[in-house]
């Protein structure tokens, strides 16, 4: 029950339709349940009585899911005063928290396609601070116009006057041809893995794996082992295909980067579950452009914001500071100088090549990567059976030029810069990122050298920031040049331990 103090002019309910949202959510989880479940139970219960005890289940969890939905709206209760945005909640225990309004630094809104129908959205709201639930309050659900007013109400602070001529409104819209850069990404194998395992796994259930592999061998009973393999991996590579392209249309359809009046990012995107993420300009301390080799050999490239104040969850979900999905890479471009106001991207300033010694150390890690389940497998093939000395081969022949190509791709990565205000690092090869952060956003500097990076006159540079990753590194820099790069990246910082060092030679 709520008390007088929640029951002002000021404090508002969710939506009352939260109660039939969490009861059809529930029976659409019981449905799925009850499948399996109706099936293992006939073969010992009989058909007639599983379907009743899986309908009654069924009931009786929706109905309890139901009820303590019902009490949890009775007893929920928020209010946004002039300083701070206050939530009452809990289904046992009232639970009360607050936020001050100016610190609060993202206003999200979502919506699944069950809460699009019936016109609600889930509003999170955040300050980007690292302190757990304390730091975001969660109103679920709220009609789509509160939602926004929210939203509108809790940002209209930003500083209104936002140096730069770069212009307000529609930065970047969908282009459908983006779609072919889908099956270019890394998770077109796994999803193709996860639809080999999810056919096994519900013909499990249904009692006919058995007749699921025994119709495959038939199939190939007739193809050479190899061919076997190639055509059963070709399988699995289109429905990846398939399921990549699925998750993409479903991610960034209707997709729309905006600058609003005040300084705030707004990218919307979603064709089932609409999703409005929003970051403040004065968040943003750069901007990373990532190519993950596929898209990279089809010039594209994402664009990722650097920005203060990411959450946990935040840090966790891996599109939640995407600005722009895979797009060809001038376009890319293009936005990242958009998004910080500056005439030509950061990202795209010519970068201090490294030296070879770090194209040798690059070679040999990866030359150890290739070679060791190769003699793993000549080990053991020698002590059991001749066979695994030619997987051995057969990996050696595969695995040795696509180590040697990654490594040198991997040193031609690499490179550093000084542009305007931002410094520049870059590396990577199957996951290549060009990071351009703000040079007043770098709170201090890592230097790192090893026994073997200081015998090839090496060492790694790395700016600590509480922006984005909070850490980005100049690898394998020349030594005195990495120094150099630092100090004159933010002057002051490291000049006092440059000076130490020499002092104490």
């Amino acid at each position: 029950m709520s008390t007088a103090a929640d029951s002002g002019a000021d404090w508002r309910r969710l939506h009352r339709r939260t109660v039939l949202v969490t009861a059809l959510v529930t029976a659409g989880v019981a449905v799925g349940a009850a499948v399996p479940v109706t099936v293992a139970l006939s073969g010992r219960f009989g058909y007639a009585t599983a379907v009743g005890w899986a309908l009654a289940g069924a009931v009786l969890l929706i109905g309890c899911a139901a009820a303590g939905d019902h009490v949890r709206w009775r007893r929920t209760r928020y209010r946004v005063g002039a300083e701070r945005v206050d939530l009452h909640t809990g289904l046992l225990l009232v639970k009360r928290r607050s936020l001050a309004r100016e610190r609060i630094r993202s206003v999200d809104l979502t919506a699944h396609p069950l809460l699009r129908i019936l016109g609600l959205v889930s509003v999170r709201i955040g300050t980007g601070e690292h302190t757990g639930g304390d730091s975001t309050l969660e109103l679920d659900p709220v009609s789509r116009a509160e939602g926004e007013r929210l939203r509108r109400d809790l940002l209209d602070r930003a500083v209104a006057d936002v140096p730069g001529t770069h212009r307000d409104g529609q930065l970047a819209t969908l282009d459908p041809r983006w779609i072919r850069y889908a099956p270019l990404s890394f998770a077109t194998p796994l999803l193709g893995g996860a639809a080999a395992g999810g056919v096994m796994q519900v013909s499990d259930w249904v009692g006919a794996q058995a007749e699921v592999i025994h119709w495959i061998a038939d199939r190939l009973r007739d193809t050479p082992l190899v061919w076997t393999i190639v055509v059963l991996a070709g399988a699995a590579l289109v429905a990846g295909v398939i399921g990549a392209l699925g998750l993409w249309i479903e991610m960034w359809w209707n997709y729309r980067l905006e600058r609003e009046p005040g300084g705030t990012l707004r990218v919307r995107r979603g064709l089932f579950t609409s999703r409005s993420l929003s970051v403040e300009e004065r968040r943003l301390r750069g901007v990373d452009l990532v190519e993950p080799l596929g898209i990279r050999l089809a010039g594209a490239a994402r664009v990722d914001a650097i920005a203060t104040g990411l959450t946990k969850d935040e840090e966790r979900a891996a599109d939640h500071n995407t600005l722009l999905p895979a797009a060809p890479r001038a376009l890319a471009d293009t936005i990242a100088a958009e998004v910080l106001r500056e005439p030509a991207t950061p990202t795209g300033a010519p970068l201090t090549a490294h030296p070879r010694a770090a194209r040798g150390r690059r070679l040999r890690r990866a030359l150890v990567a290739a070679l060791a389940p190769v003699l793993i497998q000549v080990l053991l093939g020698v002590l059991l059976t001749p066979v695994l000395l030619w997987t051995a081969l057969g990996c050696a022949v595969v695995l040795l030029p696509v180590a040697v190509a990654l490594a040198l791709d991997a040193y031609r990565s690499l490179g550093h810069a000084l542009s305007g205000a931002y410094l520049v690092t870059r590396s990577g090869s199957v996951r290549r990122s060009t990071a351009a952060l703000e040079r007043a956003g770098v709170i201090g500097w890592t230097v790192k050298q090893s026994w073997f990076q200081s015998r090839a006159g090496l060492l790694s540079v790395t700016a600590t920031t509480a922006a984005g990753g909070g850490a980005y590194t100049a690898h394998d820099t020349d030594a005195s040049e990495g120094l150099a790069f630092a100090a004159d990246a933010v002057p002051g910082l490291l000049e006092p331990f440059l000076e130490r060092g020499r002092s104490g030679r």
